[in-house]
Formats: C-alpha cells, sequence, structure tokens
C-alpha cells in the first residue's frame, strides 16, 4: 500500500530512541509499503542524510523548523496561540501547504504520523490515520515542571501542560488507530480516553548487529550511562547518578570509573569530565560503550521515552540496573534479567554487587540477552505494525 509517514524529526543518523525506532521500522516495511516521508529537520546539513532513507522510500521531503526551540516567535505563539509549546515548536507552515498539495496530487491508502505533535500538519482528510505515540507527552512535562522548574514559573507552565493535555488527547481521538511501545502506556491512555482503539508495539532491536562487536579485553569496573540529552529524563538521571548513586559506588568499589556517553551534552555534563568519570560525546559507534562497560546503571525518574538504552544493553550481554521507571513496560523481571530498585542507595548496592560478583554479572547478562532475543526484534515489531496497517485501510 502507499503510506505518506510524517515524522518530527529526520530518521537518519541514528542519534535517538525515536530516530532509530523510525529507521528500523520503515527499513521493514519498506519490503511490503511504498513510503513517502515527510520530515522535519533544524539544519539544512542534515540533508545529506536523505540518500540513507532514499533506499527503502519512494521519496523524501524534509522542512525546516527553528534551530533553536526558544525563539521570539515560538514562545509568542505559544502564549498568545491556542496550542501548546511543543506543537508550536514542530510546527511548519511549508510542510503544511506540501502535505495539502502531496495529497491532492497522489493518492495514499494511509497516514502514518509519528507523534501527535505533526498531526497539525493534516488538513481534514478522509484517507484513515494511523497515530504512534512513542510516549505520553503531557504526563513527561508535568513531571518536570513539578520537580524542576522554578516555583515562579510554574503557573505559566501548568497553563502549557493543560494545552498540551488537551491536544495531546484530540489528536488521540481524531486518529483511526493509535498505537503505542507498551501496556503501561495504552493502559494511562484508556485512563484519559476511554475505549480508544489502541494497539502494542514495541520496540525492537537489531540483536545480531549488538552481538557481533566483541570485547577487545576485560572492561575492568566501569559504570555505564547511556543517552540523548535533549531528553529532559536523562540530564535528572545524570543528576541523581552524581548526586545519590556514583558517589556510593565509588565508595565501596574505589577502582571504578563512571562513563557517561551520549548526544546533545550541555556544559553541565561535560564539566562532570575528571580522572574518574569519563565523558563522550557523540559517539560513533555505540557498541563500543556497551561492551567496554561492566553495568549499565540508569537511575531513571521521569516517564516517557523508549528505553531503547535498556534494550541495546541487554542485547550486548551487558547487566542492567534500573529504576522500575527505567524498566516500564519492557516486561523484565527483577533479580534475573536486569536488577530493579527505586530506592536510590539499593540501586547503588545493586550496581556494586554486579562490580564485586561475576557470577551475577554473567547471569544477568546471559538472561538480559536471551530476553531480548526472544522478545525485542525489529522483524516482529514491524510484523505487528504491518498488520494494524492492513487492518487499519480494511476497516475504512
Amino acid at each position: 500500500m502507499k503510506v505518506l509517514m510524517l515524522t518530527p524529526y529526520l530518521p537518519y543518523p541514528l542519534m535517538s530512541g525515536g530516530q532509530t525506532r523510525s529507521f528500523n521500522l520503515i527499513k521493514n516495511l519498506s519490503q511490503k509499503h511504498e513510503i513517502t516521508l515527510f520530515s522535519l529537520i533544524k539544519d539544512d546539513d542534515e540533508k545529506k542524510f536523505i540518500p540513507f532513507l532514499s533506499k527503502y522510500c519512494r521519496k523524501v521531503s524534509v522542512f525546516k523548523r527553528s534551530r533553536s526551540p526558544w525563539i521570539f516567535r515560538n514562545i509568542l505563539l505559544t502564549g498568545f496561540g491556542p496550542y501548546p509549546f511543543l506543537v508550536i515548536r514542530n510546527l511548519a507552515q511549508e510542510e503544511k501547504e506540501a502535505v495539502k498539495q502531496e495529497l491532492n496530487k497522489e493518492k495514499y491508502d494511509l497516514i502514518h504520523a509519528e507523534t501527535f505533535y505533526v498531526m497539525p500538519h493534516l488538513l481534514k482528510t478522509e484517507i484513515p490515520i494511523l497515530l504512534v505515540e512513542q510516549t505520553i507527552e503531557y504526563l513527561v512535562y508535568k513531571h518536570f515542571v513539578e520537580k524542576q522548574s522554578p516555583s515562579f514559573l510554574r503557573p505559566i507552565l501548568a497553563l502549557d501542560i493543560l494545552k498540551l493535555k488537551f491536544w495531546e488527547t484530540y489528536f488521540w481521538k481524531h486518529a483511526r488507530k493509535v498505537v503505542v511501545m507498551s501496556e503501561s502506556d495504552r493502559s494511562q491512555m484508556r485512563k484519559l480516553v476511554p475505549g480508544l482503539a489502541i494497539d502494542i508495539v514495541p520496540n525492537g532491536i537489531d540483536v545480531g548487529y549488538f552481538a557481533a562487536k566483541k570485547r577487545n579485553g576485560p572492561p575492568g569496573k566501569k559504570v555505564l550511562y547511556v543517552g540523548n540529552f535533549n531528553w529532559l529524563q536523562n540530564t535528572e538521571a545524570v543528576k541523581v547518578l552524581m548526586k545519590d548513586v556514583w558517589p556510593r559506588i565509588k565508595k565501596s568499589v574505589s577502582d571504578s570509573k563512571l562513563w557517561i556517553v551520549g548526544t546533545h551534552m550541555n556544559a553541565g555534563i561535560k564539566s562532570l569530565q575528571s580522572d574518574d568519570i569519563e565523558i563522550s560525546e557523540g559517539l560513533e559507534d555505540i557498541r563500543e560503550a556497551y561492551k567496554g562497560a561492566s553495568v549499565l546503571v540508569a537511575p531513571i525518574k521521569g516517564p516517557g521515552g523508549t528505553r531503547l538504552k535498556i534494550l541495546e544493553a541487554m542485547a550486548s550481554g551487558l547487566p542492567v540496573v534500573t529504576t522500575s521507571v527505567g524498566a516500564e513496560g519492557l516486561g523484565v523481571r527483577e533479580g534475573e534479567e536486569a536488577l530493579i530498585n527505586d530506592n536510590f542507595g539499593d540501586l547503588a548496592q545493586s550496581a556494586i554487587e554486579v562490580l564485586q560478583n561475576k557470577y551475577l554479572a554473567e547471569k544477568l547478562g546471559t538472561f538480559g540477552k536471551k530476553f531480548v532475543e526472544l522478545n525485542y526484534t525489529w522483524d516482529k515489531s514491524a510484523r505487528k505494525l504491518n498488520d494494524i496497517y492492513e487492518e487499519v485501510v480494511c476497516d475504512k
């Protein structure tokens, strides 16, 4: 079938969980479907990645959004318009016009909207819309307004959260079907919109890709954190790691090292570099991190996100220590595929045990890898999404 797919980012290079998910699903779905991709970019330099997507798409078109979200126009439109900041930030009039022209010119069977905040680019149409939500955005922003924002800004930000919640649920109801990544997200959404048609398509992992990378030697006692630091949850997690977790680990395992790997690092994270803390931004091959560490420690508090770092670590055979939020929706069992603690002192102790107990580390690595191989592959996820495509189109 012919599919028009809208994404709020170019799904290449694979620098975030969202990009990784979109790219791998496009790659697999293109075997059965003709995909036209419309994506937002922040910089013309991103156009050099279009050929990587053109291998799998009939056509790829990109549209500029502002490089920085905090421009006067975005703030003004948010303050005096109906849409929340997240929608304004990802709204391109050029794309809206292009979508209109594309739908007038070509006959499509399905529109795949990746995130609700690309939906304002669509005018009213009879073509069935499948909305894929990678997270429940208003809950993410609500968490950070309540936990991290200055108190004097909270009344203003609370209004934006109300607008975010309104439009997020509005677009859920205006899609033929919504797809989420976990049962926990589906449960939350049905509390907000009872009876909403929702299916689950979990993330996947290229298991062979991560298994193919071999260790260069013993990793020593290296604690790893991986993240895209445009995502507020990762910034918060590193703060928790530095305040409540890493000092305890270092005190008990004096020869341990901390390795923070990721993209879009702010100056605060870069300044953590020291004799015992290594900071690596834009690592060319993320497998180097997973194969060069002893344990992934992810003290995640905030909701949302793709959880791909957890699955990638497991696929690499790396033991994982995280919170219930970090493992939410994945189905991993505490003490079997991962060690899960919400008390940060206990979480630190779990990491210490992995560093000091070779048998425990090997058990977690083996069980975690097998769990991913059985439950999380892009091929399985794409087959599930393909079935949903066919169901939605047949029901129109």
